[in-house]
């Protein structure tokens, strides 16, 4: 066996090279560890799916910068939107976007009527605790209102051809709460909706529109 020259200079190149193999072993090792993590945190995002070719051995997976509740968010803007929409009943509705040419509007009367006379009549703000369809009858709904004096108040309306109960429920309407009860269907009711009605130029069928204003009008509110 040769004899191996174990000098000064030649110790110091072996322990370099052993120390310098040894870093960039560890180093490999710090990169394919954080290669790992990378790929394990890219786990909860979806795989890039756009055009790149991939096998189960080499999958690409990019982050889509979704948050992990951004559906939720999507999902109760889109209810919110959805709400918001049905909510409006038109309210807000640009009229240039209504289509009116078939109306046909009633003339105005032309008999005067003195503000004493007017003032008779009680106008005031309702909102609907409850509405259901009265038995054996195909127009009669039954609203539940809250009038603001603590007693609900019932008041029956032929308007179930133009409306289901469902949708007229926490609604606000208005109202005419002094007119003497009346009962319909051996039910009392104490007052009137007011609805606007129209007729159609190409038909006898009317057109009807339950008043419905804005719910931050309080129950029980006068108008005037």
């Amino acid at each position: 066996m040769p004899a191996i020259c174990h000098n000064r200079r030649t110790t110091t190149f072996y322990n370099f090279s052993t120390t310098f193999e040894a870093k960039r072993t560890a180093q490999e090792d710090t990169r394919r560890m954080k290669k790992i993590s990378r790929i394990e945190y890219c786990a909860g995002f979806e795989p890039l799916q756009s055009g790149m070719e991939q096998d189960e051995g080499s999958r690409i997976l990019l982050p889509t910068m979704k948050s992990l509740d951004s559906d939720k968010k999507a999902g109760k803007s889109g209810a919110v939107e959805e709400a918001t929409a049905n909510d409006n009943n038109g309210f807000f509705k640009d009229n240039a976007k209504i289509d009116f040419s078939n109306v046909k509007v009633e003339p105005l009367f032309e008999e005067e009527v003195d503000f004493d006379t007017f003032s008779k009549s009680d106008f005031r703000a309702v909102k609907v605790k409850e509405c259901v369809a009265v038995p054996k009858s195909k127009k009669l709904l039954q609203f539940t209102l809250d009038d603001g004096t603590g007693t609900d108040r019932t008041i029956l309306s032929g308007i179930h051809s133009y409306y289901e109960p469902e949708e007229l429920v926490g609604k606000t309407l208005i109202a005419i709460t002094n007119l003497p009860p009346r009962k319909m269907m051996g039910i009392e009711s104490c007052g009137m909706l007011l609805s606007a009605v129209n007729n159609l130029k190409d038909s006898e069928d009317e057109e009807l529109h339950l008043l419905m204003v804005d719910n931050h009008i309080p129950a029980g509110a006068k108008l005037y």
